[in-house]
């Protein structure tokens, strides 16, 4: 990437209340990152232009010359440009609680990425990721898709798999993780392997000066920071021995089902609702025209760190720096019981040609059941997502752990798919 012209970047889905973050950190590398024109495009008027008046103030406040354009136009947004930041959500918040509640009265799990609620935020999510992606085929070939938009595995093993455009998907579970339990044995400068699939992930190495820490880690039973976004109790040391690996929060919804489920059902409010309270307050925040940078309630969202991890890969994609970070990827041969065109979230060499995964060394059967497991489940959802084939929906969901029982499964399926019509046209093609 030529360094004179300077960068466009495309902000979509530029009104999300987690903007500011992705702002600071452009502010953070604003030395190794030459912003010319930053394109933040949204299709709600009333949060662009809130999200976007402070971004622009946080960019004026920093003495940035930086081109900001507000805009609802996607092509528009997509020309010439050089990285394209996804973070959407197809029928906002109010989709995701539905997510969360509707599968309750059937007895089963509502979560945003996880289970028949994330399975349907993929069925809406998928069809408009993969437009976006034909779209920069034509518009910007050249650029670099980073998606953070849930659910991430599933939408990258879609693009991957079904579009030509450079791509990664991002979360901010790994950074988090990792760092938490350097912190925690005073390994600052340990080596972590760190596998599995999006919101399945483990850590199965911990090495220092030749040594692994791991079993250490695992006699003390330690566990990594959960996310401020999912209710979390912790595992046992039981259950860490077991596993033989330091599994992330996400993780307590397959091993902890029964109790997930039962703390849901007595919660007054689903995590949706709340946010969208949380979102509410922020609003407020950010309309204050002194405001100029981002402020602490921003934390409460679940989304620590989640732009130091986005614009680091932008940072070390654009300035070739070979650093190692962890992205959700074609395996390409780096675990070998899976198929190399099966997107894993993973360890990888980042630099100006992309990600290189780094070869996992682990060997661990339970770890391998899962993630084979999990990943006939993701490819069921993609191939559905992308041809509203009923049939293909349900066999992606008897597969899942958190779904299974085909009584509760279907009746639990039909009712999403209604109170979901508007977003996914594959699915009631008959009715155009």
């Amino acid at each position: 990437m030529s360094n004179k012209k300077g960068l466009k970047i495309a902000i979509i889905g530029a009104g999300s209340t987690y903007t500011p973050e992705l702002i600071e950190g452009l502010i953070n590398k604003r030395d190794s990152l030459p912003v010319k024109e930053l394109y933040l495009m949204d299709i709600d008027e009333r949060k662009l232009n809130i999200v976007g008046g402070l971004a622009k103030r946080m960019i004026e406040a920093a003495d940035m010359d930086v081109n900001v354009v507000m805009t609802d136009d996607l092509d528009g947004s997509l020309i010439n440009a050089d990285f394209v930041l996804v973070q959407i959500r197809v029928g906002k918040l109010p989709a995701r609680i539905l997510d969360e509640k509707i599968p309750l009265k059937y007895g089963l799990i509502g979560q945003e990425t996880n289970g028949i609620g994330g399975f349907f935020k993929g069925m809406r999510t998928i069809p408009v990721m993969i437009d976006i992606a034909k779209r920069m085929e034509k518009l910007c070939p050249d650029a670099w898709l980073i998606n953070f938009s849930n659910p991430s595995g599933m939408i990258a093993q879609a693009l991957l798999t079904h579009t030509k455009i450079k791509t990664m998907g991002l979360c901010n579970v790994p950074i988090n993780m990792i760092s938490s339990v350097k912190q925690k044995l005073g390994l600052e400068n340990a080596e972590v392997e760190y596998v599995g699939l999006n919101h399945l992930t483990w850590i199965t190495s911990i090495k220092h000066n030749g040594k692994d820490y791991l079993q250490e880690a695992i006699e003390q039973g330690i566990n990594s920071e959960a996310m401020k976004n999912i209710p979390a109790s912790g595992f046992t040391p039981e259950l860490i021995k077991t596993v033989g690996a330091i599994p992330s929060s996400y993780l307590e919804y397959y091993y902890y089902r029964d109790a997930k489920l039962e703390h849901a059902l007595k919660q007054e409010k689903s995590r949706g609702e709340v946010c969208l309270e949380i979102e509410e307050e922020l609003l407020k925040i950010y309309e204050d025209s002194k405001l100029h940078t981002k402020p602490a309630l921003l934390s409460k969202r679940g989304g620590a760190r989640y732009s130091e991890a986005a614009i680091n890969l932008v940072d070390s994609i654009y300035n070739d720096k070979r650093d190692i970070q962890v992205v959700n990827i074609l395996n390409q041969g780096a675990i070998d019981f899976m198929r190399d065109d099966d997107v894993v979230e993973i360890s990888a060499i980042i630099g100006k040609d992309g990600a290189t995964p780094i070869k996992a060394n682990f060997k661990n059967e339970h770890i391998k059941e899962y993630m084979l497991l999990m990943k006939a489940y993701e490819r069921h959802a993609v191939q559905a997502a992308i041809t509203g084939d009923d049939d293909e929906a349900m066999r992606a969901l008897l597969i899942n752990p958190l779904v299974l029982d085909y009584k509760k499964a279907y009746p639990c399926y039909l009712e999403l798919k209604e109170a979901h019509k508007q977003y996914l046209p594959q699915f009631f093609k008959e009715d155009k």
